[in-house]
């Protein structure tokens, strides 16, 4: 017999599509399994690490049909974003029409690799019926308190034009394009994540046994819990006199209060409030109101660089001492984590020992090492003995710091508190392509959100996008409008949603029958059958972005009574990287395949034959054009020795193996 890939995968593939071979059924009693690969971003074809992903959830979905089980293996469009902006500005296309046109070809890929998704639940994110019930979450979210919007220092990406969340910003840079974020103080909506903090780093715990540790640590991480000690540092007289007494001191926080009696100086962010009041009343000179802009300006990853310091003139006292402290200003405190404060103990911590030998300042040490242990060379930063340390002197760290911190309580002026790295989640973006933010400013009732029949709130396709600015802040006639309240003129938001925000409730969506669609964001009879996820696939890239925020979204529409959901995925396979010579693929390398060709050339099953075979799932994959060969040698032989066992199937033993 003569193997003809390309006659049987379109024979089948016909059959599938007469038969909705791929739809799950309307019985919801029967045992169920949803198999869910993370959606692509339409961006015009697909790659080897897309051929990987789907094809990895495929054999999951095609083995457990073959156990009987209901299935739903769906497919959509995480179809707002960046990308498209950034192709209508270098092309001179709509981003809508560039996205659709994506979609309709990237839909005849999928096709022709003979995946087996739904196609009747498949949706993009930009399709308006999607928007119309995110919309009335997120004006839920707002009149529940859980969506706020206030004015801070964000971070600015200066090439994409946007803020971005501290989740999206990687080593200082732009998750996207890589270039320095700067901060920027701009009005930002924000989603109260950080209140759900206790639950998140909690949870871990139920996911212990089917997600990776290498996400959970990154979450947990990412999440941060620390107890420590929380204390007001007051203003001498002098200082609060030069203040106007406006300020009485500042709050900081400290999880080695075992260092407390090493305290020497004590470091405020550039973007702090005492700053901010002596910069607006000129009660700095020139040369330092000049340096501390700077730094304001400055990208994360370069306040970290270099140690820079103004020292402001202003001194507080030392809580158990009485010892008079010097306030400086230091590029390397941020406001995003704690209060933008810091007590420096520059004898026991690296970054407060640079910044005191720059500028000459007292290094006091209060923690020697345990006897037999070694000297640190610089600041000695572990656990040890107290010494100069008043009554606590001797005791070793870990008691010291209970005991201290009992001490401060006892006295009242300090207390032990439950600190988070996680800040609240910021969606604002000043793009375009991105769902409106559905509220309305009205100089009468401020913030409002639209009108529920109103929604969704769609953009206008009468833009031009040039890259300077969102187009929506400069339309004619798109963001005027009536108070929905009062029905006086008003103006509607011109930022869009986070695309994450997307993405972290899609996977809900999907388990929508056609006859909910429509009408509802989702059913609860449907929910509470297919969810959990029971096998999701996807980067192990998104571990602080995409899967975190879509477990707190989950979390946020149980509290709201939408779900009767804690977690969203059960089981969580982090595919590796498709490798070829040894690096990642892509464009800028001029080292990837095509899958297209790939198929054109040897057929979609031994694209899919080679990409499950060729390494264990969760691990790298080396492209190897002779493996690839070899996988097309094998499915012609097997052809030629049993017709009826190949073209009757579609490779469930190698699909069974390749699970197992």
């Amino acid at each position: 017999m003569h193997y003809n890939p390309h006659e049987i995968e379109q024979k089948w593939q016909h059959f599938w599509e007469e038969n909705r071979s791929f739809e799950p059924f309307d019985d919801l009693e029967k045992e169920k399994k949803y198999i869910l690969s993370m959606f692509p971003f339409p961006s015009g074809r697909l790659h080897m690490g897309h051929v990987r992903n789907y094809s990895i959830g495929d054999a999951f979905a095609r083995y457990y049909r073959q156990q009987g089980k209901n299935v739903l293996h769906p497919i959509g469009w995480d179809s707002f974003g960046m990308p498209a902006e950034n192709a209508a500005i270098k092309n001179g296309s709509h981003p809508k029409k560039w996205t659709y046109e994506n979609i309709d070809y990237m839909r005849k890929e999928l096709s022709a690799l003979g995946l087996s998704f739904s196609k009747e639940r498949e949706f993009a994110t930009s399709d308006p019926l999607y928007t119309r019930f995110e919309q009335a979450f997120i004006i839920e979210m707002f009149e529940k308190g859980l969506l706020y919007r206030k004015q801070g220092f964000l971070n600015w990406c200066p090439h994409d034009q946007t803020v971005l969340a501290n989740e999206q910003v990687v080593d200082g840079c732009c998750w996207r394009c890589d270039t320095p974020i700067v901060k920027k103080e701009m009005y930002q909506y924000y989603l109260k994540i950080s209140d759900y903090s206790e639950q998140l780093i909690g949870d871990l715990k139920l996911l212990e046994k089917g997600w990776p540790k290498q996400v959970l640590t990154m979450q947990e991480n990412w999440i941060g819990k620390s107890t420590g000690l929380e204390f007001t540092l007051h203003f001498d007289l002098d200082s609060k006199e030069k203040l106007s007494l406006i300020h009485e001191g500042f709050e900081v926080f400290t999880t080695r209060p075992d260092t407390i009696y090493g305290v020497s100086y004590t470091a405020l962010a550039p973007e702090h409030e005492i700053v901010t009041y002596m910069l607006e009343n000129s009660l700095l000179d020139d040369n330092s109101a000049a340096k501390i802009k700077a730094m304001k300006n400055a990208s994360s990853i370069d306040r970290q660089k270099t140690k820079e310091g103004v020292a402001l003139g202003l001194n507080v006292i030392h809580p158990l001492t009485g010892k008079s402290i010097p306030v400086w200003v230091a590029n390397f405190v941020l406001m995003d984590y704690g209060s933008g404060a810091v007590m420096a103990v520059p004898a026991h911590d690296d970054r407060d020992f640079d910044f005191a030998g720059q500028y000459g300042l007292e290094i006091t040490t209060v923690i020697k090492p345990r006897e037999g242990e070694a000297e640190a060379a610089k600041a000695f930063t572990d656990a040890g003995v107290l010494t100069d340390s008043e009554t606590f002197s001797g005791m070793d760290s870990k008691t010291a710091q209970a005991a201290i911190m009992d001490h401060f309580e006892a006295e009242g002026i300090g207390k032990k508190v439950i600190n988070f790295r996680l800040k609240d989640w910021g969606i604002s973006r000043q793009r375009y392509w991105g769902a409106p933010i559905p509220f309305i400013h009205c100089k009468k009732c401020g913030i409002v959100p639209e009108a529920a029949e109103n929604l969704p709130v769609t953009l206008p396709d009468d833009i031009e996008i040039t890259g300077e600015g969102n187009p929506l802040d400069h339309h004619p006639t798109w963001k005027y409008c009536s108070c929905p309240k009062c029905g006086g003129e008003a103006v509607r938001e011109t930022d869009t949603l986070d695309t994450f925000v997307q993405s972290s409730w899609y996977f809900l969506r999907y388990t929508a029958s056609r006859e909910v669609q429509k009408n509802a964001a989702f059913s609860s009879k449907e929910l509470d059958y297919w969810m959990n996820v029971d096998h999701y696939i996807g980067g192990i890239e998104h571990a602080i972005l995409h899967l975190l925020y879509s477990r707190f979204f989950t979390k946020a529409l149980r509290d709201m009574g939408h779900i009767n959901v804690d977690e969203p995925f059960d089981q969580l396979l982090t595919q590796g990287m498709v490798l070829k010579d040894g690096t990642k693929m892509s464009k800028s390398k001029g080292n990837t395949v095509d899958p297209d060709a790939l198929i054109e050339k040897y057929g979609a099953d031994t694209a899919r034959l080679f990409i499950l075979f060729a390494a264990p799932p969760t691990q790298e994959l080396e492209w190897n054009d002779y493996a690839v060969e070899g996988a097309y040698r094998f499915l012609k032989r097997l052809s030629e020795r049993s017709e009826h066992a190949y073209t009757t199937t579609s490779l469930p033993e190698i699909e069974h193996a390749a699970l197992n």
